[in-house]
Order: structure tokens, then sequence, then C-alpha cells
């Protein structure tokens, strides 16, 4: 079978996959377990083919993430890394979503005898793949975990997700002016999906005025998360780098669409039910949810900014300054208030360890949460 070929079929038992599991619910399944079914069922969603999402080239990527945009990104997180390891008296440092390696890689050459273990959290076998290519001369060093899970035993540890929490499904809302509907996935004549709402008790978590016809995300699998790794972690710290806003942004009546979108060949599109498994799915980041759920499970923020400040703050003009032109554009792309540099932001959380975060040193946005 072709490559052609076999993208299809793969495709195609997806399709399958998902309309059984519709017809296994009865008929109608809550979108969060549909996105989940398209990005990580096994072998077949999106994140679990042997597909090259990551890249900057559109024809054979779909989107780019900033360790694979430029190399001073990983470089520039360096001082706020070691000064956690150092305050959390651990050598262990824990990624979430290593992509292609290119940030793993980055980190363990610059943090050298700082660090002793870098653990990997990858849901994807073909992402470990290349991952474990990339990676291997730093032989035991690195370890693989297939799927988080809160350890047995106390853990001490430093935490990195880059466009982690962006790619864990949501549950959408609908309000029709009156009632609030929860809105999952059906199957029409052709068995294509269909969105299909349900009335229900979720409410967003900001109190706003919002306008009828809208649709809106909430977030339990993002927040989940950070409330298991707060409960896991003994000593430590853990920084999440994503797009997205404070709750009051978030839940602002202007924002009546929601933030759900699709990404395909370096385009995005709001269709989630077209082209299933051929493009990524991600919602932006309820910031104030995520420090709430950190917080209550036991975790302090250590701050919240732009990615523009915490860069700055870490010392990447410096870096750039020092850098050929090639180099400072690709960078510039990470700090400019009109390309990542505003977009995404950056929270920090610790537990058992009390420091002057350097990311946050200014520009903190914490009074915004």
């Amino acid at each position: 079978m072709d490559a052609t070929a076999e993208h299809h079929s793969v495709s195609s038992r997806l399709r399958a996959a998902i309309a059984q599991a519709i017809e296994g619910a009865g008929g109608w399944l809550p979108f969060d377990r549909y996105m989940s079914l398209v990005l990580y069922a096994p072998g077949l969603g999106y994140y679990m083919r042997d597909d090259r999402q990551l890249g900057a080239w559109p024809g054979a990527s779909d989107f780019i993430t900033a360790p694979e945009l430029s190399p001073l990104f990983a470089q520039a997180l360096v001082p706020s890394l070691r000064q956690a390891l150092l305050a959390s008296d651990t050598h262990t440092l824990i990624e979430f979503g290593a992509g292609t390696g290119a940030m793993a890689e980055s980190l363990l050459d610059a943090l050298g005898d700082d660090l002793s273990s870098y653990r990997i959290v990858e849901l994807s076998g073909a992402l470990r793949a290349r991952q474990q290519q990339r990676l291997a001369r730093f032989g035991s060093r690195v370890q693989w975990i297939e799927r988080w899970s809160a350890p047995s035993s106390a853990l001490d540890a430093v935490v990195l997700g880059n466009e982690v929490l962006d790619a864990l499904p949501v549950q959408l809302l609908a309000f029709d002016g009156v009632q609030w509907h929860e809105r999952g996935v059906a199957l029409n004549g052709e068995r294509g999906f269909v969105f299909s709402d349900r009335p229900t008790t979720l409410r967003p978590p900001h109190d706003a005025d919002l306008p009828p016809g809208t649709v809106t995300e909430i977030h339990a699998q993002a927040e989940a998360l950070v409330a298991s790794l707060a409960q896991a972690l003994r000593r430590g710290a853990a920084f999440f780098i994503d797009y997205g806003f404070p709750a009051g942004e978030y839940y602002h009546p202007q924002r009546s669409s929601g933030t759900l979108m699709c990404h395909r060949a370096h385009r995005a599109d709001p269709d989630p039910l077209r082209d299933v498994g051929d493009k990524d799915i991600t919602a932006h980041v309820d910031f104030t949810g995520v420090a709430l759920a950190g917080q209550d499970a036991g975790f302090d923020v250590l701050g919240y900014t732009s990615q523009a400040r915490f860069l700055l703050n870490n010392g990447i003009a410096d870096a750039m300054a020092r850098a050929d032109a090639r180099a400072r554009a690709a960078a510039q792309k990470l700090v400019a208030e009109h390309e990542m540099g505003e977009l995404f932001k950056v929270i920090g959380f610790a537990k058992g360890c009390s420091f002057d975060a350097i990311g946050f040193a200014a520009g903190d946005r914490s009074h915004r949460l």
C-alpha cells in the first residue's frame, strides 16, 4: 500500500471508530470525548500517526512551535529552569509533549550536570520514536513515560510544558439566550458528523453577560493535569507556556465564538468536524482556571506574564544580539507583540520551595488572573 492509500485507510478507520463510539453512546458524544478520539485514538488519531505535523514548511507540516522556530527559545528558558532546579534541590526535569525533541536536546546540552534525569511524557509513539533517535546520545539520562499518572512515592522535579494545555480536549458550551447546552457530536444521514446540543448544568467559570449564540469552552482536563502535578510534587516547580487569556478576557462577551481552532498546512480553520484526523484541534487556555486548579491542589503561583516578557527577563535580548541576522529574525517572532510575544503566556507554579522567579521579575500579570 502506498503512503497516500495508507493515509486514507487510517483516516477512514478513525472516522469509523468515532462513528462506532457515537452509536455506542446512544447517538451523541460530548465534544471532549470526540476531540480525544480525533487527536489520540491509538494508532489512528492525529497525534498518534507516523506523520510529520511539526515543521516550518506548509507542504510537509501543519504548524511550528517555538523550539523548532528558534533554538534561542530553549536557551532562554535555561536561567529559569536552573533556578527552579536549585531551589527545589532536584536534578530531575519532566517535559510534557516534547514534539520533535528540539527543546529537550537544547536543554540537556545547556543544563549539563544540573540534570541527571530528563523524563518526557509523550502519548504519541511516532513522536517518541523521533525523540529517541534525536536524543540517543544522552543515553539513560532520558526516559519516556507513555502516559502521565501520579507516582506512588513523593516526586521532586521541575516540570515544563510548551503548547501542551491547548491540545487537551475541551468541553463545548452553547448559550441560546435562555439556557446553556453542552455541544456534542452526532451522526448525520451519510454517517458524517454534525454538532448536536443538549441542555446542561455546566456553566462557564466566569460570570459575564454573554449574548445569545455564544459558544465557548471549559477546560476540565487541563485543570485536572495541573492539579495532578500539584498533588504529585513534594518539592518542585512547573512552567506552562501556551496561548490563552485570563478568564475575564476568555469569557468576554465579544469573544462569543470561543477559541476552538484547527490547524493544517500552516492554515487555520474553525471546523473540527471536517477532515477528521488530518488536522490539529486546539483551544486557547483559560489561565485563571489553570491557576485556581493549581492553587486548590497545593501549588503556589510564581507568576504569570507574556512569553515576550518571560524570555526578555531570561536574557533572550542578549542572545539575539550575539546571533546572526537569520537567527535574530527567527527569534524576533518569539517576542514580537504581533507574533507569539503577546498571544503566548507563561504561568509558573512552585511547591515545597520558595524563590523569586527570574522569568517574572518584570511584567508579572498575576493580578489579572
